[in-house]
Order: structure tokens, then sequence, then C-alpha cells
């Protein structure tokens, strides 16, 4: 087993495809330990046997029918509208806009196209420091998958036994906060720089209530799929589903912005998302279940208490690796391969399931902005069309801000934990 791992790692940084890696692995245990074959398609089966899993093609077209119908766009003037008198007012209109984005489609490299794609020309007509512009944007599409709905909350709930709905509330705190510190990261570089940030724009409370107005029915999409599940109106599923119903009404019939000719095509793309992600959970789940048969989860548990019993000591160790992990692996392989090795073991230090998952979800969204393979920082540079390396050198001031929203997570686990309860008990 520790020479497959050790191929596992290697296949990965060689940049071999997240699937490809698995299955080959799995295969070389099967093979040298005389598992039957029959076990492939048994556990094939049985990653995708889930009906909270069946969510994410729904989740996936939602987003897509969103952003198809000027979600976007509308998001952008609100931000404008409400940040554009201050100074560095682009840069912290990409923020809340990007925030707001993650609210609706819950997928980081989607959000960081839309935003980086409306944003950067303007950016570049003031002559902002496009660098710092597209990492800012790729951080702020990475709250994607902390801020709910979420596509990586979904597979994290669905192999780590946690509800969706709780882990949809517990991201809200830490996703607000990442974006509070993603503005101050905005406005501090503006201020320090100054120069071509000081274009603003007067602020009217007019012109912030008529974009308000006709951002609402964006606003009314997360609203509906956190309210319903909270409030037991319908399953994650189901919400799903209602989501893609809201996104058609608003896009064909209240923006009108999308056509039904559209529809063919943005079907086809989200089948094509959902597929690749669909293979990588059935894969995942081979590999994973070999991983438990090995006995590695309980090696783990012994290892880590014969270095400390402090769960303290096992967070910082967690988000150290985690980060690593991160910056090498897609995010849903990770969650897929890791949670059910990780649950356990923190469960053995008393640590809460729904924090762990929340942090969890973190660092691998920070991952999502580090190189070689962070997503958004990949979408955001290619976007603006500047190196990824010379991108992600400006991307400190908001990791920076960032990786102190994980440590308040990880060590105030209130910050994680206090909406869901509160929710519960009322």
């Amino acid at each position: 087993m520790i020479m497959v791992m050790v191929l596992f790692v290697l296949l990965l940084i060689a940049g071999a495809p997240i699937v490809f890696t698995m299955g080959v692995s799995a295969s070389l245990v099967l093979v040298g330990e005389g598992i039957p074959s029959s076990i492939i398609p048994q556990r094939l089966f049985a990653g995708l046997d889930s009906f909270t899993i069946m969510a994410i093609p729904f989740f996936v077209l939602s987003g897509l029918l969103m952003e198809r119908g000027g979600i976007a766009r509308r998001m952008i003037d609100f931000a404008t509208a409400l940040v554009g008198w201050i100074r560095g007012s682009l840069l912290l209109v990409s923020v809340v806009s990007g925030t707001g984005l993650a609210a609706v489609s819950g997928s980081g490299s989607a959000d960081t196209a839309a935003t980086a794609s409306l944003m950067l020309p303007e950016m570049r007509r003031r002559r902002y420091d496009i660098d710092f512009a597209a990492g800012l944007m790729a951080a702020a599409g990475s709250l994607g998958p902390v801020i709910p709905p979420s596509i990586m909350m979904i597979v994290l709930a669905s192999v780590g036994n946690v509800s969706v709905g709780d882990m949809f509330i517990a991201g809200v705190v830490p996703g607000f906060l990442m974006a509070l510190g993603l503005l101050l990261a905005g406005y501090f570089h503006a201020r320090r720089y100054g120069g071509v940030y000081s274009q603003v724009q007067p602020f009217s409370l007019k012109e912030l209530g008529a974009t308000a107005l006709r951002a609402i029915p964006a606003f009314l999409m997360p609203i509906i799929i956190i309210g319903g599940i909270v409030g037991g109106v319908f399953t994650p599923t189901e919400a799903a589903s209602v989501a893609v119903a809201t996104g058609l009404l608003v896009g064909l019939f209240i923006y009108k912005e999308l056509k039904f000719r559209d529809l063919p095509r943005l079907i086809l793309r989200a089948a094509s998302i959902s597929a690749s992600v669909m293979m990588i959970i059935a894969v995942a789940n081979i590999f994973s279940w070999l991983v438990a048969r090995e006995g590695v989860p309980q090696l783990l548990v012994g290892f880590l208490q014969s270095l400390s019993d402090n769960p303290w000591v096992f967070l910082a160790l967690l988000n150290v690796g985690l980060i690593f992990v991160g910056m090498f692996m897609e995010s849903i392989a990770a969650i897929l391969i890791l949670v059910p090795v990780l649950m356990p073991v923190a469960q053995s230090y008393g640590i809460d399931p729904l924090h762990l998952g929340v942090v969890i979800i973190i660092n691998l969204s920070i991952g999502m902005i580090t190189p070689p393979y962070g997503i958004t920082l990949f979408v955001a540079s290619s976007i603006a069309q500047r190196p990824i390396m010379r991108v992600a050198g400006k991307i400190i001031l908001p990791l920076s801000f960032m990786l102190a929203v994980l440590l308040l997570a990880t060590y105030v686990p209130s910050v994680v934990t206090a909406l869901p309860d509160l929710f519960r008990t009322r």
C-alpha cells in the first residue's frame, strides 16, 4: 500500500488527471491483493448511489442558467452602486459581485470567469494593477465552495454523514468573513498605491435602490434554497431542482436575457461538468474503500495521538496538510479521499464533524488560489492574459486575510457552529 501511495503522489505531481491517478493506484492494489474484479462495478455504483449526490447536476445547471440569464451584470451594477464611491472602487466591486455570485452558483471557477470577464476591461482602462486585480478576483471566486449553495459541501456532507443544511448554514459566517477580508485587502492596496485608485463615482441612494430592485430576483435564489432546506420544505436535491426552475424563470421571463435556443447548449455543458464530477466521485469511492480496508484511518489515529492528544495540534497539522493537498489535487477528489479518513480521526479528538467539514472546505478553497494547480487563479490569469506566476505573486495580501479567517474558524469553533445551533434550537 505504501508503494501505491507513493505512485499516487508521483502521478499527481506529474500532472496526470485525478481520475486516472486514482484508477491506476486502486487497480494496482486490487491486483496485488487478489481482490475480485467484481468489486469494481460494485464500488463504482455505491459511490453514486446517493439521493444527495443527485443534487449536483441540478446545481450545476442552475448556476449556468443564472449566469447566462444576466445575473452577473445585475450583481456588478448593485455592487458598483454599493461600494463604487470608495477608493479602489473596482477592486471592491469585484469582491462584492464575486461574493454575490458565490451565493448563486457555488462554482468558484464560474464565478471568477463571470466577474473577470466583465470587470477587467474597465480596470485596464483605468490603469489598475491587473496582476493584483486578477489575484483578488481569483480569491473572491474561491469563496464559491464556502458560501452556500456549494457543490463541495454537498459532496462532503454525503461522504462525511453530515447534514447538507447544517453545512450550508455553517459556511455563511466564515464565507462572509473571508469576503470582508478581501474587501479590506482591496482597500488597503488602493490606499497604499493611490493614483489611479482614486477614481470613484459619487454615492447615490437612488441608484443603490434601483440596482437593488433589479437584483432582487438574483438574491431570491440563495434565500429560496437555504430557507427551504433549513425550514424542512424540501431536501437538498429538491432544492437544486427548485433552483433550476428559479433560474429558468428569472432568465427567460424577468431579465429576458436567456433564450430558449440557449437551453440545449447549457444542458449539454451542465451534463459535461456533472459527468466529470460524477466520474471522480465513482472512482474515488473505490480508492477510499481500499484505504479504509487497509486500516489507514486507525493507523493515522494511532500515529497522531502518539504525537499529541491535543485537538488544537491536530487541527494545526490538518490545516498545513490540507493547504498542501489543495495546491496539487482537485478539491472534490481531495474531499472524497480524505474525509472518510479524517472524520474518525477528528472524532477521536472530540472535534465536531460539522466544524471539521467547514475547516476542510476553507482549506481547499484557499488551495484554489495557490499555484501550481489553483483553478480560480488559472481562470483569472487566463482571462487577464497575464502569466500565472505574476498573478500568484500578488495574492499575498488577499491570501493573508483568508488565512486569518481560517485560523479563526479553526480555533474558535463557534464561528462555524453557532448559526447551525441557533437554527436547530428554533
